[in-house]
Formats: C-alpha cells, structure tokens, sequence
C-alpha cells in the first residue's frame, strides 16, 4: 500500500489518496477517519428559499400604507393651511400686488384780508410731467425733454430720483409750462414718451406794492409764508393725516401755522398696476376735498401803505449824513432792517405786519431757484426771511420807560405827583467806585428842569428813570429784588405774546437771573454775572442786557392804551370752508391785566399825549400840524447799542387818544433817534388810518370778491 506525502507542515496523519477504498483490508483493523463536524450555515437560510421559509407580504403591505397615508395626512394639513388660514392674507397680498391706492391731492384754500381781497389765490396752470417706467424704458427721452423745456439732464434726473414724488404717479419736471412747448410735445409725442402736461392749481399773489422801494416785495410776505414740497419729517409727522410724498407743504407764516385748515381732505384712486409697475387701469375714484380759506385781520391799502413807508425811511436813512454818528465823527446809518405792526388794542387784532427787508413768495412757486435762494439766505442781504416783528430782537430804550413808571405808581414808590429835578446828569450815591462811573447823563438835548411822572414821559428825562431804577435797587427789601422786570412781564415783554405765527421768540428782560443763566451757559459771551446799582439804573430806562420784539412792545403798549386788558395778537379772523360757511371765528383773547387805578392811567396818558402834542415833547416836531381824529399819544425810543454806530430808533403811538382804535409800532436798527427815524413812519401809517379807518373783517367773504385775483390799487404813504 502506497503511501502519500507529508503535510508539509509536519503533520504526521495520514490520508488516503483519492478515490482509494475506504473499506477495510485484508483482516486488518481498519484507519481511523477524521472526524467531520456539521456547519453551522446553511445557504437555504442565506437564500431564505421559499421551500424553507414562511412568506409574510400582508405585514409589508401594512407599513408601506401606514407610510403612504401619512404623507398623504401631512399633504392634506399643508393645502388646508393654505385654503383655509392662510388664505386671506394670500388674497390681501395678490391683491396688493396688483392694485395701488394713489392720493389724489386737493386744492388748497386761499388766504384773503379782512375785506375778502385775495392775498394768496389759486391758479390752474399746465404742469409737464415724466413717468420714471417710461424714461428707464426710453434714456433718450430726458435729454430731448431737458432741451424743449431749458433744463439740464442732470436736473431732470435729480427730479425722477426724488422721492419726495410719488412712485405711481408722474414726476413733475416744469411747472407753468408756456403753451408753445406743450404744443410742440404734443406734436412731436412719439420722440417723448411718457412725457404729459396736465392741469394743477398752484399759488398766485396777486397783490403789488406800490411803486419805490417795496415794489419787489409782496405785502405782508413774512406773514403769509409759503408753500414747498413737504420733506421727510414733516412727512413723518403728518403722514396719518392723508400726506403722500410731493404734497405741497406750508413752510412759514401763515402756511404753515394753518395747514390743517388750508391742505383740505385727500382723495384717492384705485389703481391696477401690472408685475412691472405700469398703470394698466383706474379701479375707482374718491374725490378731493379743498381745503378752507382763511380770512385774516390784515387790511391789504394799510399793509401796502406800512411797508412802503418802512422801506423808503430805511433807503432815505441809508443815504443821509449824520455828522453826530460814531461819536460825531459821521456816518451814512446802518439801518439794516426794521419792523411795523399796526394792532387793535381793543381785540388784539392785527391790521398790518411789516418787515423789511422783505421778498416776494412767488420765488417758490413751482420750486424755487438755487439763485433765489441763495440771494434770500445770504446773510449780506440782511435776511429778508426774517419776520422782524416777531422775531427781531431790539433793546428798547425809552419806549421801556411805560413800563418802569408804571412798577413805580403801582407799587407806591411814587405818585402821580411826586417830581425829580432833572440837572441833565445822576449820580449814583454812595457809589464804590470811581466817580466817572457813577455818573450817568441824558440823552444829547434833553432839557433840565423838575418833573414829575408825566413831564419826564413827554420830554424823555432819563434822569428821573435813573433815578427810580436807584431807589428800587436800595429798597429791594421794601420791594423785592425785580419789581420792573416783574410789571413789564404783565405787559408781556420776556414771553410769547401768543401770535398765531411759527417762530416767535421771547426776548428777556435783563435781570441778575437772566445774567447768571446767561454766564453759566455762556461764561465767555457773558462774564458778568453781577448785579450792581448801575445795571438796575440801565433796565430801568431800557438799556444793557434787555432785548425785546416789536410784537412784544405792541401789546405792551395796546395793554396801556385800553386801561390794563392784555389780549394776544391774532392775525386770522376765522375760517371759511370751501363752500362759503364760517367754521372759525377768532375772538379775543385776554392773558391777563395790569391794575391801573385811573390817576395813575391819567398821569402816564398825559405823559404820552405831551410827547406828541407839546412844544417840550420829544416826537412835536415830527407830529406838528398833523391832524388825526381824536388825537394822537406815543412815546420815542432811542437805543444804543453798537458802539460807533447809529442807535436804534423806536416810535409808538395809538389814537384817539380818548379812546383808542389803533396802536402803531415802528423799529428801524441803526437808524438814529426815534423821533426822526421811527416816528415819521408811524406818522404816514396814522394818516392812511385817519381817511380810512379800520371796519369789521367780512366773514364769510363775498365769494365773487375773494376769487378776484385782479390786485387792488397800491396805496403810498401819504395817498
């Protein structure tokens, strides 16, 4: 028997070749075989063959629609998200993005005098317009219009990137187009698309100034205001009440104090706007309402006659020699600007604001120039904006003296009879410094002599406000600390006197309180912050640190002349919709009294009649022959101010002097003494008022009166 190989690793059992028997030998005890062992796998598990496992296919069935079903519930509860919660807000949104809601704005009311005359009126003029789609589509477009119409591309552009301009309405490019260019647009429109010209009302003036001095300017202008395109935050501000981008805007004066009243009630259009933004139809339409007029206490002759008598004293000063200027050593005056406002004492009603220098609004109508701007803002032309009535602040010299005689009859200091020798200079007693400083003189010309409360009114003796300034100062404890100041604010200096303006400013009268806010705000403008004799001895005749308005010093001075009543000053008479009905009437209104017994009014009255009508008054000369109803009173102001020019010139004056109508106050800046400065003015105010007094305001106007826009004859001064 043959044996085969070795395991080559030395494995010493023997196995039998292939395909050897497998039975015994020949009596021999046969081989041990190895030992098989089963297998542990089977690959009918592996295969899971079907004739050896049991076939589950409900069971998958069962997950794969549990699965399906889910995704279906899951599907379901989106779409009725979808349809049924969020549906309207879908709805809101598509509609949103196919309809706009465009403003449509109304036409603003117009502002008459107290006559019913327009003093700003409507006018409908042709606008051309341009649709931003239309110059994106078509760049060409601009510079063609910008040639026809003698703007630049660059202005043009600036104008379609406005956003002060409605997006879904078209850009205005020139407003009061001449019918030559319209024309030439219309006939050429297939080189200009999306450019329109369409009808829009904007503000006319229709009044004039009489030929001189103020034939360029508009009567009353600071006080009317005017209309510019309303910016961000007063669109802000105002946007709850209907305001859109581009709506026109009151932006000073009476524009602005009554806008609620003059814009009106907005419209609208519904509009359907394709994916591109286009207009593509009108849905509907809800008309504008216009907006009331508003009727004003100011009477336009008398306006006319107050701002040509300003303007031509003001030129007339600017070209006279005064040898006594800048410490006699000469000058032309200065005479930079001035004010006159002409008031009812009885209501607090405003006949006449002027102020001068002054502008014509219709600069700003269809937008103003940069030129014209430029040339109104330029501080070189002595700011023509500025409503100097009430925004211009003045030291008041004499004129201030009303209100420290009055602090020394109502408080007992002195009476009606108590009388001063005037030697022409005071000294201060007990003073603790060097004598020059302790005096103080009169004003150049003013007569020495006794005088009581009433003489030193007529002749203007500083002396005996010197000394009454002294004898409050040494008797605060008996007194108080501020008993001048205190009277004068009955009278309404250092506080808004309430005028329906924008813009009104206080003013101060100078007292250790005012100085030491003013230091502690300002220590290097304001270094003193002491109190001494010499500054009460200065207010008390209206010099140092005391600035007030002439607004302020008219109702001080209508307050004295109706026996003690402060009313505020009203420019408008009332209101009148736009389908002729009264809805306001402005009634006076009182803010307080000033306690004058009847010898103390008597003894101040025949102090201010003696300036006007005694040979020793300070304004005879300038007042002599005049005649006026009922007679005349008032009082001159002369203050100094800058050093080395002229002093300003004040004048006040109210008649009849039984019982006052009018109170006329005029203020020029470095223009010389009141008398000859301010008071002719206030004269040629008082002569128009003698021939044409002042009737009641027509409320409601007549309607035909109000929408004539053809101006009155100017009147002049002295006409």
């Amino acid at each position: 028997m043959k044996r085969s190989l070795r395991h080559p690793f030395g494995d010493r059992r023997i196995f039998h070749r292939a395909g050897a028997s497998a039975g015994t030998g020949t009596g021999r005890t046969s081989t041990r075989q190895p030992r098989r062992r089963s297998s542990r796998f089977s690959v009918e598990a592996i295969l899971d063959a079907p004739d050896t496992s049991e076939s589950r296919p409900s069971l998958r069935l069962r997950l794969l629609g549990i699965g399906v079903a889910g995704l279906l519930a899951v599907l379901g509860l989106r779409l009725w998200t979808l349809q049924v919660l969020q549906a309207p807000a879908a709805a809101q949104a598509v509609t949103a993005n196919q309809i706009r809601e465009v403003p449509i704005a109304p036409v603003r009311g117009i502002i008459l005098d107290r006559n019913g005359h327009p003093l700003v009126g409507n006018v409908v003029t042709q606008q051309i317009t341009l649709d931003r789609q239309a110059a994106k589509k078509h760049p060409e477009v601009v510079g063609r219009l910008a040639a026809v119409i003698g703007r630049t591309q660059a202005q043009i552009q600036a104008d379609l990137a406005n956003q002060q301009f409605s997006l879904y309405r078209p850009v205005p490019v020139l407003s009061d187009a001449p019918l030559s260019t319209i024309l030439f647009i219309k006939e050429h429109q297939s080189q200009f698309p999306g450019v329109d010209a369409i009808q829009t009302a904007q503000r006319t003036y229709p009044q004039l100034e009489p030929v001189g001095p103020a034939q360029t300017s508009y009567p009353a202008a600071q006080v009317l205001g005017y209309v510019g395109t309303i910016n961000s935050a007063e669109l802000g501000s105002r946007k709850a009440q209907g305001y859109q981008p581009g709506d026109a805007f009151g932006q000073a004066g009476l524009e602005y104090q009554y806008e609620q009243q003059l814009h009106g009630t907005v419209g609208s259009q519904r509009l359907e706007v394709d994916s591109q933004g286009r207009v593509a139809g009108v849905l509907a339409t809800k008309p504008a309402t216009s907006g009331s007029n508003l009727v004003t206490n100011i009477d336009t002759n008398l306006q006319q006659v107050a701002d040509a008598s300003l303007a031509s004293q003001v030129q007339s000063l600017r070209r006279t020699y005064d040898p006594k200027c800048n410490n006699k050593a000469g000058c032309y005056p200065g005479a930079t600007g001035g004010a006159v406002v002409v008031m009812s004492p009885k209501t607090g009603a405003i006949y006449a604001m002027s102020s001068f220098p002054s502008y014509n609004p219709s600069a700003w109508v269809g937008g103003i120039s940069q030129a014209d701007y430029s040339a109104l803002s330029d501080p070189a032309n002595n700011q023509p904006l500025l409503n100097r009535a009430i925004q211009g602040l003045y030291t008041p010299g004499s004129t201030f003296k009303l209100y420290t005689a009055t602090a020394a009859l109502l408080t007992g200091l002195i009476s009606p009879n108590f009388s001063y020798y005037d030697s022409g200079t005071f000294k201060t007693p007990d003073c603790q410094f060097n004598s020059t400083s302790c005096i103080f003189h009169n004003s150049a010309g003013d007569p020495a002599g006794t005088y009581n409360v009433a003489g030193a009114l007529t002749v203007s003796s500083d002396v005996f406000f010197y000394n009454l300034g002294y004898l409050f100062y040494a008797k605060q404890s008996q007194y108080g600390p501020t008993p001048i100041q205190d009277q004068a604010a009955q009278y309404s200096l250092g506080q808004l006197t309430g005028v329906d303006l924008p813009g009104e400013v206080k003013g101060r009268v100078d007292s250790q309180a005012v100085r030491v806010k003013l230091h502690a705000l300002n220590p290097k403008a304001f270094p003193n912050s002491t109190w001494y004799t010499g500054e009460n001895i200065e207010m008390a005749f209206g010099q140092a640190g005391t600035f007030i308005t002439p607004i302020q010093q008219a109702v001080g001075y209508s307050t004295f002349a109706n026996g003690g009543t402060r009313y505020a000053p009203q420019i408008a008479a009332g209101v009148v919709s736009s389908d002729g009905k009264t809805v306001l009437r402005n009634t006076p209104k009182v803010l307080g009294h000033v306690n004058l017994s009847p010898a103390n009014y008597q003894a101040l009255l025949t102090g201010f009649k003696g300036v006007v009508q005694s040979p020793n008054g300070t304004a005879y000369g300038t007042f002599k022959g005049f005649n006026f109803p009922g007679g005349l009173a008032g009082k001159t102001g002369t203050a100094d101010t800058v050093a080395g020019k002229e002093p300003t010139a004040w004048f006040a004056g109210f008649g009849p002097t039984a019982d006052p109508q009018y109170v006329v106050v005029c203020v020029i800046d470095q223009a010389g003494f009141g008398a000859t400065a301010a008071a002719p003015v206030v004269r040629d105010v008082f002569s128009y008022l003698a021939t044409h007094p002042i009737g009641p305001p027509m409320l409601p106007p007549d309607s035909q009166t109000a929408r004539n826009n053809v101006p009155l004859a100017p009147v002049s001064p002295g006409a």
